[in-house]
C-alpha cells in the first residue's frame, strides 16, 4: 500500500495527514542531499587541491560527526524556542553548506561543507514538530511514514547520485541539495500546520531525565553498537567501492548501472525476511543472518573488487543484507526500549548511526592511504565480524509494540493505580502513566491485545 493511501485510510484528521506527509517530505529532501554525493564522492575528491584518501574519507564521513553533535541540542532547543524556528535555521546551515561545498576547490572546502551539511541536524525537531501535530492514537502510523521515506530516500539518493554526477557533476549535486534545503524551508513554512502547543512526547523524542536508563541498558547498548558499525559499513566501504569499479574498467558515469540495479533487487529480495523476521518471530535468527551476510560480503569485496561483475554481484547482497538491517534495528529498539523511554532509546541510537558514519570515512579513508583499498575493506570485513560476536549476545527479544493512549490530567496517585489497571489488560505487558501529560506508555502485544477492554478502562480514568 503506499504511504498516501495508508494515511488517507488510517482515521487521521486533515492536518494530521498532511504534517504526516509533508514533515516525511523534508526529510526526504534532506536524506536525499546527504546521501547522494556518497557513491561518487571518492572519485571527484580526486580532482580537489590538497586531496589525500584520509581527507577524502573524512569529506564523506564528517557530516556524522557534526549530525550527531547538533541533533540532540537542536531538539532541546525547539521544547523552548519553538520547533519550526529551529527547522529554519537546520535547514539554511544546510543550505550554507551544499554552497560551501559546491564552492570547494579544495578537500578542506569539501569538508567544511560537509560538517556543516550535517550541523542542520532538525530530525529530531522534525520529530517533535510530527509528535505536536498528532493525537496519541495516530503518532505511531506517522512515525512508521516518516520511517518509511527515510529509508526509500536512502535507496533512491544512492541511485540518483552516479546518474546526477553524469549530467550536473559533484558540484551541481551539490547546488541541488542547497536548493532542496530551501524548498523544505518553505515546506515548513507553507504546508506544515503551526501546533496549538509544544510539549514533551517522551515517545517521539529525548528527555534528559532518561539517559541514564537507555544508556546503562545492556540490549540497547548492543543495539547502539550495531546502527554505529551499520553506517561504519556503510561509509567505509564507499570510500573503496567507486574506486574499485573505476580501476575495473567501469567510467564514473556508468556507475548507476550498478547500483540501480542492486539497489531495486535488494529492496525486494529483504520482503521476505522482514515477514519471516516480524511475522514469523524469527527475529534474532535473521537479524544474525544479515550481520553475518554483510561479514562474507565485505570479505568478498576485500577479494573480488577488481573485477566489475563479481562486485556488483557482491553489492546486491550487501544492499539486501544492509537495507534489512536498518529496517530491523529501530524494530529492535522499539521492543526492547522502556515503554516512557522510546524517544531518547532513539535519540542515542540515532547520535551512534551517525558517529558511525563519520568512524567509517575517517578511519576508512585513512587505512585506504596507508594499504589501498584492501586496507579500508579489511577494516569494514573486520568490523563486520565484530559486530556479529557482539551481536550473538542479544537475548530474543520480546515481540512487543508501543502504544499511546490519552488519558487525560491525573494526579500521581492515580496515575499510579491505572498503570496497574493497564497491566491487567490482556495482552498489555508494561504500562507507564505520565500524570503531567495525561498520556499512557504501553508495551503490548498486538496478537493477544484487548483493545476493548484497554480503552473501557482509559475511560474510566
Amino acid at each position: 500500500m503506499k504511504a498516501a493511501d495508508f494515511l488517507i485510510r488510517s482515521g487521521m484528521t486533515m492536518a494530521e495527514r498532511q504534517a504526516a506527509f509533508w514533515l516525511a517530505g523534508v526529510f526526504s529532501l534532506r536524506m536525499l542531499g546527504l546521501f547522494m554525493v556518497l557513491p561518487v564522492f571518492a572519485l571527484y575528491a580526486e580532482h580537489l587541491r590538497g586531496n589525500t584518501p584520509a581527507l577524502a574519507g573524512l569529506a564523506i564521513g564528517i557530516y556524522g560527526l557534526s549530525q550527531a553533535l547538533f541533533q540532540l541540542p537542536f531538539g532541546f532547543l525547539s521544547d523552548h524556542y519553538g520547533r519550526k524556528r529551529l527547522i529554519y535555521i537546520g535547514l539554511f546551515i544546510f543550505a550554507v553548506g551544499s554552497v560551501v561545498a559546491a564552492l570547494a576547490d579544495s578537500i578542506y572546502g569539501a569538508i567544511l561543507g560537509r560538517a556543516l551539511q550535517g550541523g542542520g541536524a532538525v530530525s529530531a525537531v522534525v520529530m517533535a514538530l510530527a509528535a505536536d501535530l498528532t493525537r496519541e492514537e495516530h503518532r505511531i502510523k506517522v512515525m512508521a511514514v516518516i520511517g518509511v521515506t527515510i529509508g526509500a530516500s536512502f535507496a533512491v539518493s544512492m541511485m540518483l547520485g552516479p546518474v546526477l554526477n553524469g549530467w550536473i557533476g559533484v558540484p551541481g549535486i551539490f547546488w541541488l541539495t542547497g536548493a532542496l534545503a530551501l524548498l523544505g524551508i518553505a515546506v515548513v513554512r507553507f504546508r506544515v500546520p503551526d501546533p496549538m502547543e509544544s510539549r514533551i512526547h517522551r515517545d517521539a523524542e529525548p528527555v534528559a531525565s532518561q539517559f541514564g536508563r537507555v544508556l546503562f541498558d545492556g540490549q540497547l547498548l548492543r543495539l547502539n553498537f550495531g546502527i554505529f558499525t551499520l553506517h561504519l559499513l556503510l561509509t567505509a566501504t564507499f570510500v573503496a567501492v567507486p574506486l574499485a569499479l573505476r580501476d575495473a574498467g567501469l567510467p564514473s558515469d556508468r556507475h548507476w548501472e550498478v547500483y540501480l540495479p542492486a539497489l531495486v533487487f535488494s529492496m525486494v529480495a529483504m520482503i521476505p525476511f522482514v515477514v519471516l523476521a516480524e511475522k514469523h518471530r524469527r527475529l534474532k535468527p535473521v537479524f544474525l543472518g544479515a550481520i553475518a551476510t554483510l561479514v562474507l560480503t565485505e570479505f568478498g569485496l576485500l577479494a573480488l573488487h577488481d573485477t566489475t561483475l563479481e562486485a556488483a554481484a557482491l553489492l546486491v547482497v550487501f544492499f539486501t543484507a544492509f537495507n534489512l538491517l536498518e529496517a530491523t534495528l529501530p524494530s529492535l529498539i522499539a521492543k526492547m526500549a522502556p515503554p516512557d523511554a522510546k524517544g531518547t532509546a532513539m535519540g542515542v541510537y540515532s547520535s551512534s548511526q551517525f558517529l558511525g558514519a563519520f568512524v567509517g570515512g575517517a578511519l576508512g579513508g585513512w587505512l585506504r592511504g596507508l594499504f589501498g583499498l584492501k586496507g579500508a575493506l579489511a577494516f569494514a570485513t573486520l568490523a563486520a565480524l565484530i559486530w556479529l560476536l557482539v551481536a550473538w549476545t542479544m537475548k530474543n527479544p520480546r515481540y512487543l509494540s508501543s502504544y499511546l493512549l490519552n488519558v487525560g490530567e491525573l494526579d500521581e496517585v492515580d496515575a499510579q493505580l491505572l498503570a496497574r489497571q493497564l497491566t491487567q489488560v490482556p495482552g498489555v505487558a508494561e504500562a507507564v502513566v505520565v500524570a503531567a501529560e495525561g498520556v499512557a506508555y504501553l508495551k503490548v502485544d498486538r496478537n493477544a491485545l484487548d483493545e476493548a477492554a484497554l480503552r473501557a478502562c482509559a475511560a474510566v480514568a
